[in-house]
């Protein structure tokens, strides 16, 4: 890295902080670099210590639907502000934010609030335990649903075996509870439910997997899921804390219009700030304390600023053109995208749904993260800087998926495109 006061920075971190980092994904290490730090960000535009201006299509990993800092959730944070940071008492903010959460989204009847999706995913997997009394539940390879225990397991050696810790400090006993399979495989999952359905607790899926780049189910698979939870008494759980109200008010499961038991959400509900929440159906969310045996709290659950910013985010989305604007957006990304590889003879694959895409560097269709991994990552490396350089910032690993937000424009989308023209021309 150049003597840069980002370098300063990240040196000076990395004996501070482990990595140097409070998010594994942001030390640049999937692109074989050193990140820069940000002082500021408005709209469409991020800017670093040292004075430079980007393009940013991570959104500070989705939540930014609006853009940076859109003034109306600035002014309802600082209105909010006024009257205190947390009360650790209930306010009129989270019983607005829970009407407004099951006013779009039709399979939540009742819903809870927490700081973070992975608590989110956390709860709603101890909640379907409880419910079901059942021990096992079903993940997926590629999908991440953060970092508690019970999630951070890969799959097991086998074909139908348990899974094996995916982290130091997760033990084999919690592994053992979690089966993982390879996402668009209904024949292994039909398999496991045939093999395990009594023991099965719940399938918790990213409904559009988004941390194996962007990957869509196939026809059907969704389905299946939900018909061979509802056979086997087990619960579906659909995490849409990337998609739920970026996609659709009502997230993936508008789109494809299925209904899970549980839906963990976050990101967007909070308009910047930490924030998840978790609901379904009301006989299961009826099982949580202190109406129930199944146990769950946070201290700044409901966090009035967290709130006030989110409620305001959402009722920007409310505009009629808001989501039709953001599907011309990313359309317009991907058909500029896919032209200029085109033209060069670049392999290459762009998955997009709405203000969401991925680049992929292979023709194949994107099946599952075994697909993912047959890409050709040097190109993204070399995509990336070219881009950072030139002043367009994606996420800096080929496993993350990018987002668009109102904020941007159509120029915005064309400068994006010159400078990939450009880097690729010389390639």
């Amino acid at each position: 890295m150049k003597s840069t006061l980002s370098a300063k920075l990240f040196s000076k971190a990395k004996t501070l902080i482990p990595g140097g980092v409070n998010s594994p994904v942001r030390a640049f290490r999937n692109v074989d670099g050193d990140p820069f730090f940000v002082r500021r960000a408005k709209g469409a535009r991020i800017e670093d210590v040292d004075g430079k201006s980007y393009l940013d299509f991570v959104g500070s990993w989705g939540p930014n639907i609006l853009g940076h800092a859109p003034t109306p959730v600035i002014q309802a944070v600082h209105e909010a502000a006024k009257n205190g940071l947390s009360f650790g008492i209930p306010n009129p903010h989270e019983v607005e934010m829970a009407q407004t959460i099951i006013d779009w989204v039709p399979s939540v009847e009742k819903v809870r609030m927490t700081n973070s999706g992975t608590e989110a995913t956390m709860s709603a997997i101890r909640l379907a335990r409880g419910f079901t009394g059942r021990d096992k539940i079903i993940k997926f390879e590629g999908c991440y649903h953060g970092h508690a225990d019970s999630l951070l397991v890969a799959a097991g050696s086998g074909a139908l075996t348990f899974g094996e810790p995916d982290s130091a400090g997760v033990p084999q006993s919690f592994a053992n509870e979690t089966i993982t399979l390879p996402y668009n495989d209904v024949e292994r999952l039909e398999e496991v439910f045939s093999n395990h359905g009594e023991e099965i607790a719940a399938i918790i899926v990213e409904s559009y997997p988004a941390n194996a780049g962007l990957v869509f189910p196939r026809a059907g698979y969704l389905k299946t899921m939900r018909e061979l939870t509802s056979q086997y008494g087990a619960l579906l759980i659909f995490d849409e804390v990337m998609t739920g109200f970026r996609l659709a008010k009502g997230g993936v499961q508008e789109l494809e219009d299925y209904q899970p038991d549980l839906t963990a959400m976050g990101k967007v509900i909070g308009g910047g700030l930490p924030v998840g929440a978790f609901g379904g159906r009301a006989d299961v969310m009826d099982l949580l304390a202190p109406d129930g045996p199944v146990y769950q709290a946070g201290t700044l659950s409901g966090n009035p600023l967290a709130m006030a910013a989110g409620l305001t985010q959402l009722k920007e989305l409310q505009r009629a053109d808001a989501y039709s604007r953001l599907n011309h957006l990313g359309g317009y990304l991907k058909k500029g995208i896919c032209d200029i590889l085109s033209e060069k003879g670049i392999p290459h694959r762009v998955n997009q749904v709405g203000s969401m895409f991925c680049l992929y560097f292979i023709e194949e269709e994107i099946v599952n993260v075994d697909t993912v991994t047959k890409q050709d990552f040097s190109l993204f490396k070399k995509l990336f800087w070219d881009l950072l350089e030139r002043g367009v910032y994606l996420a800096p690993s080929p496993y993350e998926t990018g987002f668009i937000s109102l904020a941007h424009t159509e120029k915005d989308l064309d400068e994006v495109l010159t400078a990939m023209e450009d880097a690729v021309l010389r390639w």
